[in-house]
């Protein structure tokens, strides 16, 4: 049985027109509303939640760097346009990218020493941000939050 609290959010007026339908737009909208949440987060730092991921990425990649279709393989959220979200990352001086010598039509991007300064600055926020906001739901329902995701996405991965 449902509490009807999406469907106040959104003003909707009609039921649903199924359970999935409901599930579907509650996984949007919570999505949402956390994405909006971390963007907050991000904001003293001027940095979009797509940038922070490929730092975050281009971070754990160490010096060996990546090329960019392996960063959008790795992206939360996939960009179309990877190469203009390294352009601007590129542009502040938080990335660099250079020619692979082994493959020169790779192109490897590594971050800077100022964009790990700029992940510094942000990790004791980044990693708040999860326990102020699901903290309250308990670990065992977050545990069978994320059973079910990774169901979700198994059935719909490509």
């Amino acid at each position: 049985m449902t509490t009807g609290r999406l469907r106040r959010e959104i003003k909707q007026t009609k039921p649903f027109a199924s359970v999935e339908e409901e599930a579907l737009l509650g996984l949007q909208r919570t999505a949402d509303v956390l994405e909006r949440g971390m963007s907050e987060v991000l904001k003293p730092a001027g940095l979009s939640t797509a940038q922070y991921n490929v730092l975050r990425i281009l971070r754990g990649a160490g010096d060996t760097g990546l090329a960019c279709g392996e960063i959008g393989e790795r992206m939360i959220h996939r960009d179309p346009d990877t190469t203009r979200l390294l352009d601007r990352l590129e542009a502040r001086g938080l990335i660099t990218r250079e020619r692979d010598r082994r493959d020169r039509r790779v192109i490897v991007t590594r971050i800077t020493a100022e964009g790990l300064a700029s992940l510094k600055r942000l990790d004791a926020a980044v990693a708040d941000y999860p326990r102020r906001r699901l903290g309250h739901v308990g670990v065992e329902r977050l545990r069978a939050l994320v059973r079910v995701l990774d169901q979700i996405r198994a059935e719909g991965a490509e």
